[in-house]
């Protein structure tokens, strides 16, 4: 859902939102977060994620900013390294979406192309409710039938016991 009015890019990178807000060519946009499953799902993978790969960065909901004047803020963003300044203007190693119960598709499909146009090479959506994984590359969500999900190089890999704790 949008927020009334245009803002300049300089006054949304200089408010804070509560809950935080995305950024879309002047217009803020409402971001579903805040339930438990949701909440749960993204600590088990945050942790997991700093715990096998000591010298990645794993941040939870940074503005990351994919075109000019566009921000949005991946629930997990894992990084190389800490970003120059307050948000992160280079593409991540991986962005991690976590599905809410209200996301609309249309919206899910539209942050994925930002962020591969972008240069992020490895986009993953987790659905919590139907406990499934999926990896977004040139335009195409494949939902991962395995029990793991590696990045494009093998370079980092999360399971479904470590997602789900199941």
């Amino acid at each position: 859902m949008s927020l009334q009015g245009l803002v300049a890019v300089e006054q949304y990178l200089n408010t804070s939102y509560d809950p935080d807000v995305e950024y879309v060519d002047g217009t803020l946009l409402e971001r579903n977060v805040g339930d438990w499953l949701h909440s749960l799902i993204q600590s088990y993978i945050i942790f997991a994620l700093r715990t096998k790969y000591l010298y990645l960065k794993v941040v939870p909901e940074l503005r990351s900013q994919t075109a000019a004047t566009r921000f949005r803020l991946p629930d997990v963003a894992v990084l190389r390294e800490a970003p120059d300044g307050r948000y992160l203007t280079a593409p991540p190693l991986i962005a991690i979406e976590i599905l809410s119960e209200s996301d609309r598709m249309s919206a899910v499909m539209e942050k994925r192309h930002e962020y591969d146009a972008h240069g992020t090479p490895n986009i993953w959506v987790i659905d919590p409710r139907l406990h499934q994984i999926s990896a977004y590359h040139a335009g195409v969500l494949q939902e991962i039938s395995g029990d793991t999900l590696l990045t494009a190089r093998d370079e980092v890999a999360l399971t479904r016991a470590e997602i789900f704790q199941s």
